[in-house]
């Protein structure tokens, strides 16, 4: 029976493919290998075809997320599921991208991971019932609710200085932030549109809203 280490890349388990495919990543490392806990020895041996920034290659997904722990963000995500959007996967894998401290799932607790090319491993994820358990949540934390979405009375997100510490909270696509959610935003952000289109889609709102934080807070 062939070890871990003797496996080529197509051989190795779910966890070690994001389904990119054997032309994206690195391939064996030389040796010798490093010495260093953080590396993976299946890795080390078959190559890293995950979806990860290079100077995550060959690491256990156990110390991304931990190296990620000590530089996330202070903005947390928040996003409504009634009824399985697909946006949902793309919401987790931006949210990824910037470093989000959590993201919150309400309502249904399955969701729609394609979107997230496997993003959600490296995530903290949270599922709250409904948008009084979030709100309960977040009062406690301390954390205001942002709600995004083109509603009446709803402020500028270009004009508006976001809170440091916040979560962005969406709603579905199509019917936008349901009326319990708007009750317990803090504010609500708009993003300004100049075509006919009446909205953009969730996931490039979710996307806009977080690189307007980005803009303003993060060191880059």
């Amino acid at each position: 029976m062939s070890t871990t280490e003797d496996r080529t890349a197509a051989e190795l388990p779910a966890q070690y493919d994001d389904g990119f495919g054997p032309q994206v990543g690195v391939g064996p490392h030389p040796e010798p290998w490093p010495d260093d806990p953080r590396y993976d020895p299946a890795l080390l041996a078959a190559g890293d075809r995950r979806n990860v920034v290079d100077r995550y290659r060959y690491w256990t997904r156990e110390a991304i997320v931990a190296d990620l722990d000590t530089r996330r963000h202070d903005f947390h995500v928040a996003v409504e599921n009634w009824s399985h959007d697909f946006n949902i996967g793309s919401v987790v894998r931006t949210a990824n991208a910037f470093a989000a401290k959590e993201v919150h799932i309400v309502g249904r607790r399955r969701w729609n991971r394609r979107g997230a090319m496997v993003t959600d491993r490296y995530q903290h994820l949270r599922h709250h019932e409904d948008v009084l358990s979030l709100a309960e949540w977040a009062a406690g934390q301390d954390v205001p609710i942002v709600g995004i979405d083109n509603l009446p009375g709803a402020v500028p997100l270009e004009t508006t200085v976001l809170p440091r510490r916040c979560m962005l909270l969406f709603g579905q696509e199509g019917p936008g932030l349901t009326e319990e959610a708007r009750k317990h935003a803090a504010m609500v952000c708009s993003i300004a549109q100049f075509g006919s289109t009446r909205s953009i889609n969730a996931g490039a709102a979710a996307a806009i809203a977080m690189h307007a934080w980005i803009q303003r807070y993060a060191r880059i």
